[in-house]
C-alpha cells in the first residue's frame, strides 16, 4: 500500500507517504504560505520514498475542521491528485489527527482542541484502540471552551493549540489535571496516513468528488458589534 497523505487544516502545512517501507512526512509551520509549500512538500516525500504518483494506491486528506482556506486547499489538492491518477480518497478528521499526537502516557481519553479564533475552539474526544488507532466519543464540536461538553472518563490527555489559548477553561471540565497537555501540537500529514491506510486497504476511499470538507461552522469572522462586544 502507497498512500500519500495531505494536512493544511492549521498553521501546519504537511505532506507524507505511506508504504510498506516505513513513513517519510514533512512539515512546516507557515501560516499563509501553505498553497506555496504543499505540492513541493508533496514532490519531496514521495521522492524520498523512492515512488511515483503512479504507484499510489490512494490519496488520504486531513478534512478539518480548521482554517477555511486550510481545509479548502488540502481538498482540493487531494482532489485534483486523485482525480488525475483516477485512485481513491480517503478523508480523515483533523481533530483525529491531532489526537494521535498525544503520547501513550495512561490516559483513558484524548482531547483534541484547536483554537477556533472568536473565542471558540474546535474539539473532539477520542479513545485509543488496541490497533493504534482512535474511536471518536461523541461528535466534534466548534463553541466556546467554557461550553464543552466531554463524555466521562478518569483519565485524559489534551492537545492542540486550543490548550494554549484556553487552559483553565478546558480544565474545569475534566475531573482531574490532564495527565499529559501540550498545546503547540498540530494535526499532521503522518497521522493522517496511518489512520487512513486501514480505511484504504479495506476498500473504503471514495471518489475524489465526494471528498468534502468538514467546517463545523460558517462563520469565519465576528462582526463590527461583535467585537466591540467583546465576541
Amino acid at each position: 500500500m502507497n498512500l500519500l497523505a495531505i494536512e493544511t487544516a492549521t498553521e501546519a502545512c504537511s505532506a507524507a507517504v505511506l508504504t510498506d517501507a516505513g513513513l517519510v512526512e514533512r512539515c512546516e509551520l507557515a501560516p499563509r504560505r501553505h498553497a506555496e509549500l504543499l505540492l513541493p512538500m508533496c514532490e519531496a516525500v514521495l521522492a524520498e520514498a523512492g515512488i511515483s504518483r503512479r504507484q499510489l494506491d490512494a490519496i488520504a486528506v486531513g478534512r478539518g475542521p480548521g482554517a477555511f482556506t486550510g481545509v479548502r486547499l488540502a481538498i482540493a489538492a487531494a482532489q485534483g491528485i486523485a482525480l488525475a491518477l483516477d485512485r481513491p480518497v480517503v478523508t480523515i478528521s483533523s481533530l483525529a489527527a491531532l489526537a494521535l499526537q498525544a503520547p501513550d502516557a495512561g490516559q483513558e481519553a484524548t482531547l483534541a482542541v484547536i483554537d477556533a479564533r472568536m473565542g471558540e475552539v474546535y474539539a473532539g474526544a477520542f479513545r485509543p484502540t488496541a490497533d493504534g488507532g482512535l474511536e471518536a466519543l461523541g461528535e466534534e464540536s466548534v463553541g466556546a471552551a467554557s461550553a464543552l461538553r466531554l463524555p466521562a472518563a478518569a483519565g485524559w490527555a489534551v492537545v492542540g493549540t486550543g490548550w494554549t489559548a484556553f487552559p483553565e477553561a478546558l480544565r474545569a471540565h475534566l475531573p482531574a489535571d490532564p495527565l499529559y497537555a501540550a498545546g503547540d501540537r498540530y494535526p499532521q500529514a503522518g497521522a493522517v496516513a496511518r489512520l487512513a491506510a486501514p480505511l484504504a486497504r479495506a476498500g473504503r476511499g471514495v471518489a475524489a468528488e465526494l471528498a468534502l470538507p468538514v467546517y463545523l461552522r460558517d462563520k469565519v469572522a465576528l462582526t463590527l458589534e461583535e467585537q466591540r462586544r467583546g465576541g
